[in-house]
């Protein structure tokens, strides 16, 4: 592509990226100078203007970060099973009875600054689009991640990538933003385990009773009615906790293979994706953007989550010395040990 003519080549801007969002510096003007100064990560310092630098993150492919992420995180999945330390207890039963379970979620992300690029004249509030991911409930680890230019994009619009990207007999767990009768199906079909929330007035006809008590609903159902009907039984499972009725439902109908008390419990694993973006966005900064244009959007989109796969192997290797289930491991005090020592190399220097 000519780009190793150049001095801004890739390994030179991935350096740039991630030291921008790691160092957390307030803008690309900032970020540009320290370049020039010391350098960054693995790169030398390196003579170039801020025009060069904003010009590039305008222009240039950020297909180019995605295939970076794309090419480590199978690298981080071997590192995660390869790695000797304990799980949870509660993550040890499902891995001996699904091989992977994976969470999928979408988030919004924020407006951009209207003093970035092509914003600077228009009026209210503009959002850098929609983003979702496929999170490893157990590493932490997305396995996919899409980006959307329409900030209102339903979930709905990742089903298709999502499904693409499962193997057979995993188990899947999803909110209610992703409820589909017609995937429900296709996820049956091509044997793929799910648990979701059921929402508060499901139409259904019960039938079969695995279980029923007072506090306890253990249904095969058939969910829908007419043209939205379900082709496939579903699992309808009713739990009351504190005076409140929480509903759920799955395609696993073998309740010895997922008995009804640990559907609760697992659809609450379904926050590990939210811990997930909590520290793209927060932590990492992806609720900052230093541009105004879609394809530096997208630069910073895919060099976060390729900062917080490091990030995330870091912090399973501090679980695996301690010998701790990774979940019991701040990532958060993770990052901010990392930064203090690498500062403390730098100023050493």
């Amino acid at each position: 592509m000519g780009l190793r003519q150049r001095i801004l080549t890739l390994p030179v801007m991935v350096a740039f990226v991630l030291s921008l969002i790691w160092r957390q510096v307030g803008s690309v003007s900032e970020a540009v100078r320290v370049l020039k100064r010391q350098g960054m990560l693995w790169t030398e310092a390196k003579p170039v203007s801020q025009q060069a630098v904003s010009e590039w993150l305008r222009t240039f492919a950020a297909e180019l970060f995605y295939r970076v992420l794309m090419d480590i995180l199978p690298q981080m999945h071997q590192r995660w099973q390869e790695r000797q330390r304990p799980l949870s207890k509660a993550m040890a039963w499902v891995l001996e009875r699904f091989p992977e379970v994976w969470v999928l979620d979408g988030s919004t992300l924020d407006a951009l600054l209207r003093k970035v690029d092509l914003l600077r004249e228009g009026e209210g509030p503009v959002l850098a689009g929609r983003i979702a991911a496929l999170v490893s409930v157990a590493s932490l680890l997305p396995r996919q991640i899409w980006y959307e230019e329409d900030s209102y994009a339903h979930d709905q619009a990742f089903w298709e990538r999502a499904v693409e990207s499962l193997n057979k007999g995993i188990l899947l767990l999803f909110d209610l933003g992703f409820t589909n009768y017609d995937w429900f199906d296709r996820l049956y079909l091509s044997q793929i385990w799910f648990v979701t929330r059921a929402k508060s007035n499901p139409v259904y006809q019960v039938e079969h009773i695995l279980h029923s008590s007072a506090g306890l609903h253990d249904w095969v159902v058939c969910l829908g009615q007419g043209p939205t009907e379900c082709a496939t039984l579903i699992r309808l499972v009713e739990i009351q906790i504190g005076g409140r009725w929480y509903r759920y439902l799955t395609n696993v109908l073998n309740p010895q293979l997922l008995p009804a008390e640990y559907v609760a419990e697992l659809h609450r694993q379904r926050w590990r994706i939210e811990d997930a973006f909590n520290v793209v966005k927060r932590l990492l900064g992806l609720a900052y953007f230093w541009v105004g244009s879609i394809n530096g959007v997208q630069v910073q989109v895919w060099g976060t989550w390729i900062l917080y796969a490091v990030l995330v192997d870091l912090t399973d290797q501090v679980a695996e010395v301690l010998h701790r289930p990774f979940s019991e491991i701040s990532i958060e005090m993770v990052f901010v040990v990392f930064t203090i020592s690498l500062w403390a190399t730098i100023w050493a220097k």
